[in-house]
Order: structure tokens, then sequence, then C-alpha cells
């Protein structure tokens, strides 16, 4: 197959969990036969990243190739944007989350304590 008549497109890196293997989607857009509204599309491909460069969220141009294995049928043109991911855990962020939370409530509880007391005082 000649180089130009390969198909190429531009996607999302949104799984890089295999080795040498990424899955990439590429949105496109579809009119409504009937009511002639644009519908989005989202088709996954698993291609070939043999240096393991990209990570999630990365922006990727991708060519058509030989099968390079069972599932994969594209390769990595090049990274056209990198994108940066927070190495946050989610645990890391529900400690901090219910730290807060707890400070909240210990400066809260007195004034609601105060507030009982004068509502069972004012009704006598």
């Amino acid at each position: 197959m000649a180089r130009e008549t390969r198909k190429k497109r531009m996607g999302r890196v949104v799984q890089n969990s295999m080795d040498k293997t990424v899955i990439v989607a590429v949105e496109w857009r579809q009119r409504h036969p009937l009511y002639k509204k644009s519908i989005r599309r989202v088709t996954r491909f698993f291609v070939h990243d043999g240096e393991n460069r990209c990570s999630l969220g990365d922006v990727v141009r991708i060519e058509e190739t030989r099968p390079i294995s069972r599932l994969k049928r594209w390769r990595i043109m090049e990274i056209v944007e990198q994108h940066e991911v927070a190495e946050v855990k989610p645990i890391e962020l529900d400690q901090a989350v219910l730290e807060e939370v707890s400070e909240i409530g210990t400066a809260a509880a007195p004034e609601a304590e105060v507030s009982e007391i004068e509502a069972a005082a004012a009704p006598e």
C-alpha cells in the first residue's frame, strides 16, 4: 500500500495500560438521516506504540498500516499535543476532603449546641 493512500486520523489516547499498545478514540460527526441533527460518534482504535511514548490524554496522529496483531492495524505517526496528568491518587483526595469536613464539623458543633439550648429555653 502506498504511503499516500493510507488513512490518517487524529484522536485522543484513552488507555495506555498495555505494553506497546494504546487505545485511541477518534471522534467524528454524522448527520441523522431523518432528523438532520449532527450526532457525535466515537471509534476506538488499537494502535501500535513501540516506544511506549504516549500517555493518557495525548492527542496523536495515527496512520493505517499492515496488520501488526489480531486487533492492531494502526500505528502512531506523531504526538501532536502532550497532556499533563495529575499524579494524585483518589484516596489522597478523599482523605483531604474528610479532614476539611471534620474541621468544619468541629467548628460548627459548638454553635449548634448553643442554638439548641436557646431553642429549648424559648418556648417555656
